[in-house]
């Protein structure tokens, strides 16, 4: 805890200072009074982590792949870190598509199947190289501007009613948390994460795509691998701290972008303000489900060295799973239900239609 703190402190004096010397202009940036009606995306890409990924990552690296996962959506496992549909399943039904294939599998699905898009996203993966070993964010869009080389797919006058999702869920934090680095070194690390994912944001727009959406982080003192320690109950406000210096400085690279352009071509999805909007829901957004315990997972392993989908090596299972996902949030230690995703695309509706409004 002491070391969440320094980092809060080294990262307030970073952001403060950032305040000083940058206007933010809000999450669309400039040149609000030109309007494009009607703009809808036939196409969808995606970058990112387990919070997008559909089934790029290799069935030995995850237990996504594993019992129960996908057991409300397909039915059986097939690679989704949640018990059915994540965010990338239902922005693609926001735009009236079908869910991009996953890149992995591109070879197997027909010309039909792959005008929708495609899915790069990798579970485990960041804007840098994590402890994951696949395709960090670059390397992703490499794929993609591979592709867009060979022609044979896609071309550039596809990309003219397309749209991007650049998820980034954190994994970038975990790993410089994971290798016990000095707090003072978190403040330039930051920067350092922000700034690729502007880079990023920059290189899909020029490669064709109309509009670029990225996550803002969601609460992660909420999760349930911290909110554990307190049996469900709380949030860790210090980690939440650290997200909302995170999100302030990528509000401000998006209205850069924006303002850079002269158009609404990048767009924030505040995923913080979701999840905390579900949490909180007494009844006040009917169309987001009122979750009684938030916080609390669906399925969990049966103790401390478990987690859902384990087995031991006699293949017995080693994890418990909740009566009904739809009354549970979150699907595990750090994702999702599918009803926890389709309850936070229901409170970011609004924004996403005003979002889509712009030129």
């Amino acid at each position: 805890m002491d070391y969440l703190i320094k980092l809060f402190l080294c990262l307030y004096a970073v952001l403060f200072t950032s305040l000083l010397f940058a206007k933010v202009n809000g999450v669309e940036g400039s040149d609000k009074n030109h309007r494009l009606y009607g703009f809808r995306p036939t196409k969808l890409f995606v970058f990112g982590d387990s919070y997008a990924d559909t089934g790029n990552i290799k069935k030995s690296l995850s237990s996504s792949w594993k019992f129960p996962y996908g057991i409300t959506f397909p039915g059986k496992p097939a690679g989704r870190f949640s018990d059915g549909r994540v965010a990338t399943d239902f922005l693609a039904k926001f735009v009236g598509i079908k869910s991009p294939i996953p890149y992995l599998w591109k070879n197997y699905a027909g010309k039909k199947r792959l005008q929708y898009g495609m899915n790069f996203a990798y579970g485990g993966t960041g804007v840098f190289n994590t402890q994951a070993p696949l395709p960090n964010m670059t390397t992703q869009i490499d794929f993609f501007h591979n592709i867009l080389t060979a022609g044979d797919i896609y071309t550039p006058s596809n990309l003219i009613s397309s749209v991007a999702l650049v998820s980034v869920a954190g994994n970038d934090y975990y790993t410089f948390l994971s290798q016990n680095r000095p707090a003072s070194d978190f403040p330039a690390f930051m920067k350092q994460v922000v700034d690729q994912i502007e880079v990023n944001m920059r290189r899909i727009h020029a490669l064709g795509v109309k509009k670029v959406a990225v996550t803002l982080l969601q609460p992660l003192g909420c999760l349930p691998s911290i909110t554990f320690a307190s049996s469900f109950q709380r949030c860790n406000e210090t980690q939440n701290a650290l997200v909302r210096l995170h999100n302030s400085l990528l509000q401000q690279a998006v209205a850069k972008l924006n303002n850079e352009t002269k158009q609404s071509s990048f767009i924030i999805l505040d995923l913080y303000n979701a999840f905390l909007t579900v949490f909180n829901n007494k009844g006040a957004n009917p169309g987001s489900t009122t979750f009684q315990s938030p916080l609390k997972p669906c399925c969990v392993g049966v103790s401390s060295e478990y987690n859902c989908g384990s087995v031991d090596e006699k293949g017995v299972k080693k994890y418990m799973i909740c009566d009904d996902p739809k009354s549970a949030f979150f699907w595990d230690g750090s994702h999702p239900t599918e009803e926890g995703w389709r309850s936070v695309y229901s409170v970011l509706h609004e924004s996403l239609t005003e979002s889509f409004m712009k030129a």
